[in-house]
């Protein structure tokens, strides 16, 4: 059964086609809430209210190019935390910084120095060439969760933090016994939040983390990449770092639910899931949208190849496809996440995302 995708708008990016589409994206709390257009450029970060039609784009200075960490904004949009080699930091519109934490460093050459400048290593390969640590705004913004180094006297051990939004204060931290760079998966209850690092293997882990206030806590799940949480926070919906398989995890806990495999999974019709040209096997995308909390969109592709991914409907309380999810122009990449019932493409030049919902929905 062919699902048919109902498309909402197309929205021009503000800084002009992205060069990364790392550097693009809608972020918005899995429950609801603004849904912002953010986009990453080398000296700025732009941020577009998708909600609130004719409002002014917010630029927020960078305090390093885009090729030295990552970046997340507040829910409100007035304030964006830079992931960098050697700290967090929280800039404003003005470019004045709100807050810091400084850690070791991410380079491969773990360098001893605390750079306090980036002009200190902006020739340096090994930190233009360093692990790429992320952070996250809790649902509510009022905290910040980051992936840091710890400094040369503890080894330059891994930790994950748990930061005041709005003064940068420590709250929390635990070590995570991980080596390698991350993205953070955003979770309803600002309690809760997940951490995908990528070691270079399969069994690459996830954490699900969980901050009661006072202590932050996690369970590792080994061969884990996490993808989206459902609108009411029940699920969590995940793959597997060779991209075998398809989970459903509970989010109390982080325990798998079921499980949908790659090689022929059934259709909602007991159909199965055909394999792309060439292939014997699905392989899933590490990347889906989660709309809806009966429906996921998930994508597959060509292992290997930079190719265009199929879409399908996904029914998480089976963990069967209903369909291959229909559009009505050629659309391009993974489907990615725009908040409760929408999710968005990004064009062939990435000039432009394509905001998308189920026809009748």
């Amino acid at each position: 059964m062919t699902v048919t995708a109902r498309h909402l708008a197309t929205v021009r990016v503000p800084l002009g086609s992205s060069d990364r589409l790392e550097h693009l994206g809608v972020l918005c709390p899995p429950g609801g809430g603004r849904r912002l257009l953010v986009q990453r450029g080398d000296a700025e970060v732009a941020v577009l209210d998708l909600d609130a039609e004719g409002a002014p784009e917010i630029r927020i200075p960078a305090p390093w190019p885009s090729g030295y960490g990552t970046v997340t904004v507040s829910p409100t949009g007035d304030l964006a935390v830079f992931s960098g080699v050697h700290a967090v930091r929280a800039v404003d519109p003005t470019g004045a910084v709100r807050w810091e934490l400084r850690h070791g460093c991410w380079s491969e050459a773990v360098c001893e120095a605390a750079h306090l400048s980036f002009d200190e290593y902006a020739n340096d390969w090994h930190h233009a060439h360093a692990s790429r640590a992320s952070a996250a705004f809790s649902s509510d913004g009022k905290l910040v969760w980051a992936h840091i180094c710890r400094g040369p006297d503890a080894d330059h051990e891994e930790e994950w933090v748990v930061l005041d939004a709005a003064a940068g204060t420590l709250l929390g931290s635990a070590r995570t016994g991980t080596v390698g760079s991350s993205f953070h998966t955003p979770h309803p209850d600002p309690a809760r939040m997940g951490l995908t690092v990528g070691e270079g293997d399969e069994e690459s882990p996830a954490l699900w983390g969980h901050w009661d206030g006072r202590t932050l806590t996690f369970r590792r799940l080994d061969e884990t990449v996490l993808l989206a949480a459902s609108p009411d926070g029940r699920h969590v919906l995940a793959t597997d770092p060779g991209q075998w398989s398809l989970s459903l995890l509970r989010a109390e806990d982080g325990g798998e639910l079921r499980r949908a495999a790659g090689d022929c999974p059934r259709t909602a019709d007991d159909d199965a899931v055909p394999p792309a040209p060439g292939e014997d096997q699905v392989w899933w995308g590490y990347q889906a949208a989660f709309p809806y909390d009966d429906a996921a969109v998930v994508g597959s592709e060509v292992h290997g190849e930079a190719a265009i991914p199929r879409h399908w409907l996904l029914d998480p309380s089976a963990m069967t496809v209903r369909g291959p999810v229909s559009y009505p122009f050629t659309v391009h990449g993974s489907p990615l996440g725009a908040g409760p019932g929408q999710w968005c493409t990004v064009s062939e030049d990435r000039s432009a995302i394509h905001l998308w919902a189920l026809d009748g929905r």
